[in-house]
């Protein structure tokens, strides 16, 4: 099938298929982050053969920048080549280093702005931007509330959000700019410590944007941090009544953004949602041990690594069926030797795969080929990249096979069906994982000389559409 053929295909899929197979899967990874290429490359190619293909990457904006430093611009151009080299997609989270340098006051925010412009500026192949980290959250952003309780951190988001946005797309229209970066709770309680959850927040932020007057969006996409209570928290826990989001709470986010932009010239039901730190983190065997310093946190709760391969998978299978999903990136696909850090990769802190990494591979080949689960309504076209009958004439019967290389995942029958009367003689079946070349063979079973083609019917295994017919051209089988 030719590409155009293909691409044609692929785009008669309906909106819904936003995630789907299409659904970006990587890591929240800063181990890339080197000034030295070598390093940045070797980073990234264990992300890579970890099975990612997407990587968020941090720029920390240390207040009162301007411009990065020339270390900074240089690691960052290091990441982006890297990336290229690999064939991985980078964003970049830039943001505050604490709650003590919260870009508040109009000049901070047009420093933040020129330092963010900059990096996208000297860099043009980074195209995706998410803008600050957590603001519902005193960590990275203060003060929370008004003295009088009222939410300060969603107005004053929405200033820097507004301005960085209009500045990267005077740079380039191509430059996707996700806002949000929001922790999945908060207490929504006033006063020392007070945090906002990610539902007030929200529901804030669209009230300030509607009271703005703006008419032009702030944001391309919501990006959110699903990660659960610990990392013993299966990923299907609801929150229906608190104001916690996790991966599960998809229906309640989205309705969460229809009420806070609907109507308006930001997209809010159909805002696509980036999910770019979801992490669980797993127990250290013994033999490991003396890779990693420091004590865990009790508050961690880390599983086995077959727990944690199994709430990946599962991670993957919700968000894979969550229409405006965009993509699930993990924290991280390396650990990080502090265990204050995070241990929630697929690798050990020395490169060294864990147990889990198999099967969250696994996962992510299944989540790319479409199959990873049954969604309601998903009907996945099949495209195909290559299909090869036999041609010619007086082929023998030894060679009668054809080869199949489907984009997604894909199961097959091919009947031998006999040019005068359309009667099928020998018919096998097959499977292609996407991408994959597959050769398969006819039975070896006699059938008459004559006129003969060969009708190939494709569908997908777990979330079918319509049906894809080839047919070859008509050969000759002889004696």
């Amino acid at each position: 099938m030719a590409v155009a053929a293909v691409a044609w295909c692929l785009a008669l899929a309906p909106a819904a298929l936003a995630g789907g197979p299409d659904m970006t899967l990587g890591a929240s990874e800063d181990a890339v982050r080197s000034p030295d290429l070598v390093k940045s490359k070797s980073a990234m190619t264990l992300l890579h053969l970890a099975g990612f293909r997407a990587v968020r990457v941090s720029s920390v904006w240390l207040g009162g920048q301007l411009v990065p430093s020339d270390t900074e611009l240089k690691t960052l151009k290091n990441v982006a080549a890297a990336a290229n080299l690999s064939g991985v997609r980078v964003y970049l989270a830039v943001y505050n280093a604490g709650a003590k340098t919260t870009p508040l006051a109009a000049e901070s925010r047009e420093q933040f702005v020129q330092y963010t412009a900059a990096i996208v500026k000297a860099v043009p192949t980074i195209k995706d931007v998410i803008v600050g980290n957590e603001p519902n959250g005193n960590r990275f952003w203060q003060p929370q509330f008004e003295f009088d309780g009222f939410d300060a951190a969603a107005p004053a988001y929405l200033h820097l959000l507004t301005e960085t946005y209009d500045a990267l797309k005077a740079l380039s229209a191509d430059v996707r700019v996700y806002g949000g970066a929001l922790a999945p709770r908060g207490t929504d309680v006033p006063g020392a410590g007070g945090t906002h959850s990610p539902t007030t927040f929200l529901r804030d932020l669209g009230k300030a944007y509607r009271a703005s007057g703006r008419t032009k969006p702030i944001m391309d996409a919501l990006s959110l941090h699903p990660y659960g209570q610990d990392s013993s928290t299966s990923p299907d826990d609801l929150h229906p009544l608190a104001g916690t989001i996790g991966l599960a709470d998809y229906g309640k986010l989205v309705a969460l953004l229809g009420t806070a932009f609907d109507g308006t010239a930001q997209p809010g039901t159909k805002l696509p949602i980036l999910y770019d730190d979801f992490g669980v983190e797993s127990k250290l065997p013994t033999a490991k041990a003396k890779l990693y310093s420091g004590a865990e946190p009790a508050t961690t709760r880390p599983v086995d690594e077959t727990t944690q391969a199994a709430f990946y998978r599962r991670a993957l299978e919700l968000a894979f069926c969550q229409p405006t999903v965009t993509g699930l990136l993990l924290r991280h696909a390396q650990d990080e030797a502090l265990l204050v850090g995070s241990q929630s990769g697929l690798l050990y802190a020395d490169g060294t795969p864990k147990t889990s990494l198999a099967a969250v591979k696994a996962a992510l080949l299944a989540t790319r080929g479409g199959s990873v689960a049954r969604c309601p309504g998903m009907a996945l076209p099949v495209g195909l990249r290559l299909v090869r009958f036999p041609y010619g004439s007086g082929l023998k019967k030894p060679a009668l096979s054809f080869r199949v290389r489907c984009e997604l995942d894909c199961v097959f029958r091919a009947r031998l069906v006999r040019v005068a009367d359309g009667a099928t003689t020998l018919a096998v079946n097959g499977r292609a994982a996407a991408g994959a070349q597959v050769r398969t063979f006819l039975p070896k079973r006699k059938v008459a000389p004559g006129r003969y083609r060969l009708v190939l019917t494709l569908s997908h295994p777990v979330n079918p559409g319509v049906p894809l017919v080839r047919d070859s051209a008509p050969f000759r089988l002889p004696h």
